[in-house]
C-alpha cells in the first residue's frame, strides 16, 4: 500500500452576489489567468450572497490573478490536502493521528477520486497548525 501524501494548503474565499453566473465569472477569470485550483466550493452566505472557497496550487499566483480580476480575497487560512490509495478507514487514519495529538479537526471533506484513489482536505484552528503538521509527519 502506498502511504498517504499529506501537504499544507492555503485557502481563500471571495464573496459574490447569489445569482446565476457569478461562480462562472470567478472561475472563468482565474482559469483565464492559468490558475490551477486544487479545490473549489460555493454555498449561500448571508442575504443574497455566496461564498466561493478557493484552494490554489500557488497562492501568490492566485492573489495576483484575483487582483487583476478585481476579486477581493479573504485573509489566507491554511489546512492540509490528503491523497492516497482509497481504502476503508483512510481518512480515519489521518484523523486518528490528530486525535492522538489532541488536535480538533474543524472541517473535513474527502472524496473518491476514481482509479482506486481518494483526496480530501482537513482544517484545524490556526493555533494548532504547527502541532498538526508535526502530528501528520510534516515536520
Amino acid at each position: 500500500m502506498v502511504p498517504d501524501a499529506i501537504r499544507r494548503i492555503d485557502y481563500y474565499y471571495v464573496t459574490v452576489p447569489d445569482k446565476p453566473g457569478e461562480v462562472a465569472r470567478v472561475l472563468g477569470a482565474l482559469g483565464g489567468a492559468e490558475i490551477n485550483l486544487l479545490s473549489v466550493s460555493a454555498f449561500p452566505h448571508g442575504a443574497r450572497k455566496s461564498q466561493v472557497d478557493l484552494i490554489p496550487e500557488h497562492s501568490g499566483a492566485l492573489a495576483q490573478a484575483a487582483k487583476s480580476a478585481r476579486l477581493k480575497l479573504s485573509k489566507k487560512k491554511s489546512g492540509f490536502l490528503i491523497q492516497g490509495e482509497d481504502r476503508p478507514g483512510a481518512v480515519g487514519d489521518v484523523a486518528g493521528k490528530l486525535a492522538q495529538a489532541k488536535i480538533n479537526i474543524t472541517s473535513v471533506q474527502a472524496f473518491c477520486a476514481g482509479a482506486g484513489r481518494y483526496g480530501g482536505m482537513l482544517w484545524v484552528k490556526a493555533k494548532d497548525l504547527q502541532r498538526a503538521s508535526k502530528a501528520l509527519g510534516l515536520g
